[in-house]
């Protein structure tokens, strides 16, 4: 039988969380527990995959990607040996003209260090779609609806970045209380969250100066058009995780 999943975006934040149990991992674990059934595949939309076009892998074994420097020698030792579905990632290029295969591509952090806590057996294939970098929100949000029909056959769609994402502030602040526009802007966005106001959500930059200082470069904020997307218009916008780190919001959104 079909299941009809629901839609997430993760705040994923310091790829350290992959080793971390704090009140986001946790929170991570009890959503996976929380799903209507057991995936039968994962559809991460990570910040880290940025191209020109739009891409899905297609690898029967994905490799952990370690797309970061400076980190401790343990953090390099985290696999997270999930198969691929080459089979999805043609559904997807089937249904979706745009979209082309890429056989080679692997799972990067935005996606294993927080796919660890959700499914720690790493049993459920995944397969990543890039981000068609350089576009209008709206171009995003779009493909999101056109992932809407995976929802009904059992996939878990999943957009993983962050409402707020200034890394050069985060590194230059001393303690760990927020900044005010960065609690200005995650506040901004979750209200177009809860209303369901994509105009509001997609003019973002509408927010003033905190959008600018929250986003220098808006990557870590475009996964969240496509989750947004593929919600549909009766589901409610659940925030299962509420946190700010300096400059980082680490909100997660739950719809359906």
């Amino acid at each position: 039988m079909n299941s009809r999943q629901p839609v997430l975006f993760l705040g994923h934040g310091d790829p350290m969380n992959a080793l971390y149990d704090n009140a986001f991992t946790r929170a991570l674990k009890t959503l996976g527990g929380s799903l209507p059934a057991k995936p039968s595949a994962v559809l991460l939309i990570s910040a880290h995959w940025l191209t020109r076009g739009n891409f899905v892998s297609a690898a029967a074994r994905p490799e952990t990607i370690y797309d970061f420097g400076g980190f401790p020698d343990e953090l390099y030792q985290v696999k997270y040996p999930a198969p691929g579905s080459p089979e999805l990632a043609a559904k997807i290029a089937d249904n979706i003209p745009s979209v082309s295969i890429d056989k080679t591509r692997g799972i990067d952090h935005g996606g294993w260090t927080v796919l660890k806590h959700l499914f720690p057996a790493a049993d459920i294939p995944v397969v990543s779609m890039s981000i068609d970098f350089g576009k209008a929100p709206i171009h995003y949000v779009e493909l999101g609806r056109q992932l809407r029909f995976l929802r009904d056959e059992n996939v878990l769609v999943i957009g993983s970045g962050n409402i707020v994402h200034n890394i050069g502030m985060y590194f230059r602040k001393r303690d760990e209380l927020p900044f005010d526009w960065a609690v200005e802007f995650d506040a901004y966005i979750a209200s177009a969250l809860k209303s369901g106001d994509m105009a509001a959500l997609t003019d973002y930059e509408r927010a003033g100066e905190c959008a600018s200082l929250s986003h220098p470069t808006n990557d870590h904020l475009l996964p969240l058009f496509y989750s947004a997307g593929a919600r549909h218009e009766n589901e409610d916008a659940l925030f299962i995780h509420e946190e700010i780190i300096r400059s980082m919001s680490m909100r997660c959104v739950r719809f359906g």
